[in-house]
């Protein structure tokens, strides 16, 4: 899969690694952003206390 994307990023080698990292930044900004504030909403299992 990595190799995919590395061949489908346009440009040298060095370019084909900033658009990599910005694409890495993207998806865990994503992630932050709107994935783990859904789970953490829909599901209870992170409701936990310590008695």
């Amino acid at each position: 899969m990595y190799a995919a994307i590395w061949h489908l990023l346009p440009g040298p080698r060095w370019l084909k690694f900033i658009e990599s990292l910005v694409l890495l930044f993207a998806v865990v900004a994503g992630l932050f952003l709107w994935v783990f504030p859904w789970v953490a909403n829909t599901f209870p299992a992170f409701d936990n206390t310590v008695g």
